[in-house]
């Protein structure tokens, strides 16, 4: 696996949980080369990835959601994403604009599309869908009404043990709820102030990490059964080679339009045996993992990987 672009999201020896927001757009270097340049990234796992979204959305279509009052916002969304793959891959992406109609091309795709905003019947489907579809970002549209923020739409197909499903119209304090410790250190509150004070048109973003097995991006809760069973399996039998670090970039972005926030969530999986070959991940990782509180440990499902971890990070 090509590691040039992996967001490793440890930057100290020591992690606790926190808004850790920065602007977007910034260059991050790595030890390994670095990211962050973009909102959208379309990389080498691009296919694959929207083909494995297309699989996910036939079988369970409830993986997107936008409930009526949050229509004007999935197409202010589309347009943002797909103008976002244009600056991420200028040579294969076009966005041209006559009048009230867009014309869309994603050479990647073969996709070729007119339409016209607001006209859902223009499009082969729903804008959010759609959008999901040309973008390997999973998609959350937060409105803002009486001084708070709401999960009111979302495509949703590369959770990481949570549905959208369950938190569809549910505040964002409440959704961060089952975090260990951040009501007590008031992350999430400080983070909701944050979002509720973002103008339009800004965007910043954060990481999150946990740890997977196998490079499966659906451990949604719906897909539980499954990718439970493959970690129980993996950990009893101590193969070491299908632990993944799971990361997530987060972007977060007022609307200028509708005002609703945008919440693009990249999945990245890294083979935790490629991550050990890297001296400086490798003994980042190593002191984080050692040091975590059993409480953060067990909320991020690390408690069961420790041990088989122990013998690959120092």
């Amino acid at each position: 696996m090509n590691l040039a672009r992996f967001p490793f999201p440890l930057t100290a020896d020591v992690y606790r949980y926190s808004t850790n927001v920065e602007p977007a757009r910034v260059f991050t270097e790595t030890a390994t080369g670095g990211w962050g340049d973009r909102v959208i990234d379309v990389d080498e796992h691009y296919r694959p990835e929207l083909a494995l979204r297309s699989r996910i959305l036939a079988r369970d279509p409830s993986r997107c959601t936008v409930l009526p009052h949050m229509r004007p916002a999935a197409w202010d969304a589309l347009i943002l994403i797909l103008h976002e793959l244009v600056v991420s891959c200028p040579e294969h992406m076009e966005l041209r604009r006559d009048g009230s109609r867009w014309h869309w091309k994603n050479g990647l795709l073969g996709v070729e599309q007119s339409f016209v905003f607001g006209d859902e019947a223009s499009l082969p489907c729903d804008p959010l869908t759609f959008a999901g579809g040309q973008a390997q970002e999973d998609l959350v549209l937060l409105d803002q009404r009486e001084g708070t923020l709401w999960a009111d739409a979302g495509l949703v197909t590369f959770a990481a043990d949570w549905s959208l499903n369950f938190v569809i119209g549910m505040p964002f304090l409440e959704i961060h709820g089952p975090v260990p410790r951040i009501r007590e250190e008031r992350v999430i509150t400080r983070a909701e102030q944050f979002l509720l004070r973002l103008q339009a048109g800004a965007d910043y973003r954060r990481t999150n990490w946990s740890m997977t097995v196998d490079r499966r991006l659906d451990t949604s809760t719906e897909n539980s059964p499954e990718w439970a069973r493959e970690r129980r399996l993996a950990v009893a039998a101590g193969q070491q080679d299908r632990l993944h670090l799971r990361v997530e970039v987060q972007h977060l972005i007022r609307l200028a339009g509708s005002g609703a926030i945008l919440f693009l969530i990249r999945t990245y999986l890294a083979p935790l045996t490629e991550v050990a070959r890297i001296p400086q991940w490798r003994h980042r990782f190593g002191r984080v993992l050692a040091e975590l509180p059993q409480d953060m440990a067990e909320y991020k499902g690390l408690v069961r990987y420790r041990e088989l971890v122990a013998v690959m990070f120092d």
